[in-house]
């Protein structure tokens, strides 16, 4: 053995003197005493620390999207219209034959009365047009795309004015007419007038409330929560400030639908930020309204004006952000 190798576990042992007696072996003591030799590193630099960056609180506000449900079915589609005509062409075929002779008696004046009414309409069924489903031109029970008699109304009048026939043919009173009532018809006064603050338009849509704040911009109604109350009690609130209490409406649910983020405009140069305004955030709830109509008269909020408009209406009057942020909670139809 070399006589630097002594050398160096003898310094070894004389700087880790607390190595040797806790039963470390030669190899390492000799690698601990050549590390001590190691250049030292330089001090660490002080970590210079940054006050921390507060950031503004946005102000949380509850928002209502007040909907009217549609009222009547939607319009049929023309191929709709003629694919139900069809299956009531083919339900005529498929039904069982009228077995005349067991209400009429052969020859009698009601037997005649039922030839001549059949030999006109080709079938009992009055909403079919001129179909026979007993005779040679039964299979022909189709009917060609957009054709007059599968138009409902078409089918309605026939209806009704064969009810007013037969009351009027078994009246004992021929001096005076019965008229059948007839279905309300689906464009309502308020379509042909267009006004938006009614009801009773489309009432094959939905329609949702939209209010005019006094700088002129349309929203739905919205408000801030206020200190101790959850969203649902502050979307109540909202809904008696700004439509009034002539409403009889409806929550759906306690959590909402969507949200809406405004950000304020940022200080130009040269001024001073104010650190609560940094914008607000906007939690819609759903609610339906079962009665009544919004009254703007005692609102507590200055709106000014409201509208019922449907989904296809509201672009024309939200701004494009926000109705970008709540389209998709609004229903298509």
């Amino acid at each position: 053995m070399s006589s630097g190798s002594n050398s160096a576990r003898r310094v070894a042992s004389l700087m880790r003197p607390s190595i040797i007696d806790s039963g470390v072996c030669r190899s390492c003591q000799e690698t601990i005493g050549r590390r001590s030799y190691a250049t030292a590193t330089p001090a660490a630099t002080e970590s210079t620390t940054t006050p921390p960056v507060v950031t503004p609180a946005y102000t949380i506000n509850a928002g209502v999207v007040l909907s009217r449900p549609p009222q009547i079915t939607r319009e049929l589609e023309p191929f709709e219209k003629a694919f139900f005509f069809y299956q009531k062409r083919l339900n005529e075929r498929l039904a069982l034959p009228f077995t005349k002779y067991f209400y009429f008696k052969r020859g009698t004046p009601a037997d005649e009365d039922w030839k001549k009414k059949i030999q006109e309409r080709r079938t009992a069924a009055r909403d079919i047009g001129k179909y026979n489903a007993y005779d040679s031109d039964a299979w022909n029970d189709e009917l060609l795309l957009g054709a007059e008699q599968s138009e409902p109304a078409n089918q309605i009048e026939a209806l009704v004015q064969d009810a007013e026939s037969t009351a009027n043919a078994t009246s004992q009173d021929t001096s005076k007419k019965e008229d059948i009532p007839r279905p309300y018809p689906r464009i309502t006064e308020a379509d042909q007038k267009n006004d938006q603050k009614s009801l009773n338009r489309l009432l094959s849509r939905t329609l949702y409330l939209l209010v005019q704040s006094k700088e002129g911009n349309w929203k739905f109604p919205t408000s801030p929560v206020e200190t101790g109350e959850t969203l649902r009690l502050a979307a109540e609130r909202t809904l008696a400030d700004s439509a009034g209490v002539n409403m009889n409406t409806w929550m759906v649910g306690y959590h909402p639908v969507g949200w809406h983020q405004f950000n304020a405009p940022r200080a130009k140069k040269g001024e001073t930020a104010q650190v609560d305004a940094s914008g607000n955030k906007v939690f819609f709830l759903k609610s339906r309204i079962m009665g009544g109509q919004a009254d703007l008269s005692i609102n507590t909020q200055n709106l000014k004006d409201f509208k019922w408009l449907a989904k296809e209406e509201l672009p024309q009057y939200l701004n494009t952000q926000y109705y970008s942020n709540i389209k998709n909670m609004l229903a298509d139809r």
